[in-house]
């Protein structure tokens, strides 16, 4: 849980800042998660917003707002924060605190700009302290990812990313005020429907990455493989590789058999070193 109070410049009547600002905010929430999650709105005095991923029940966001005309001096805004006591109280300022350096627009950032029809903008650190109109935007924000090995790390980082949206999206707002400030309550919602439209086309639509088909069952008394496996038809004979070795030719580099001369024959062999009388070989002197 993270209670943020974000400082803004008010921006006209209390029920049309709060539109406002929602409907920036939550396009940058919408453009951050994809289709598969599902987020509902609800705008009035409290605003609620949550978002739970479909594919990971385990896995939710939830925003709950609120707005006072003060400086942030509200500790106690939300009923079930002193009931938990693992929370964090951030404080945004639209004009001081620093954004990532690819979302900045010189024209959006409010030390810069200056309305024409209010003449508000151009703010200096200690704004908060020397202007007026002035409200406070608190947000409730509870991040859950209950998976075993990733909860701290995952919970952290959507809270980091959280806080950058409603930054730049209050910076928006602000930056913004000429473009809506005469507005009516149904331009407002015409305004909403717009945007929200426009983030739908830009994330355009995510098919299911998993696709299940139904198939019909075989009778118990047949059992075959699954459709993945190798298409090998079954057989009752061992495999080759189980078999007893077959008989294969003989090579003949070689001999089967060694056959010895016949003793009677061996006169008749003329072979070099070898005598066929019995006496022995002396050698012969010169």
């Amino acid at each position: 849980m993270n209670p943020l109070r974000i400082l803004t410049m008010a921006m006209g009547s209390s029920p049309r800042s709060e539109c406002i600002s929602t409907a920036n905010c939550l396009a940058g929430l919408e453009l951050l998660f994809p289709k598969s999650f599902m987020l509902q709105k609800r705008l009035g005095t409290i605003i609620r917003t949550r978002l739970q991923c479909s594919f990971l029940p385990k896995f939710s966001i939830h925003i709950e707002t609120k707005y006072e005309d003060n400086k942030g001096s509200n500790d106690r805004i939300f009923d079930n924060e002193a009931k938990d006591l693992e929370r964090e109280v951030c404080f945004i300022d639209i004009a001081c605190d620093e954004i990532p350096e690819r979302y900045y627009k010189e024209s959006e950032d409010p030390k810069h700009f200056k309305s024409e029809k209010t003449g508000r903008g151009q703010l200096r650190e200690g704004w908060r302290d020397s202007h007026q109109p002035i409200m406070c935007s608190y947000k409730l924000v509870t991040v859950k990812f209950e998976v075993w090995g990733l909860q701290t790390r995952v919970e952290q980082f959507v809270h980091k990313v959280v806080r950058d949206i409603l930054l730049i999206g209050h910076r928006q707002a602000f930056a913004w005020v000429d473009e809506w400030y005469d507005m009516t309550m149904d331009e407002v919602r015409e305004f909403e429907r717009a945007t929200q439209e426009a983030t739908n086309r830009k994330i355009g639509v995510f098919p299911p990455a998993i696709s299940i088909s139904s198939i019909p069952l075989l009778p118990s008394s047949v059992r075959s493989a699954p459709s993945s496996a190798p298409s090998t038809p079954l057989s009752t004979d061992a495999p080759e590789f189980l078999s007893v070795p077959k008989d294969r030719p003989r090579k003949k580099s070689a001999p089967e058999t060694l056959t010895l001369p016949d003793p009677e024959k061996k006169a008749t062999l003329n072979l070099p070193g070898i005598h066929s009388s019995d006496k022995p070989c002396r050698p012969k002197l010169e």
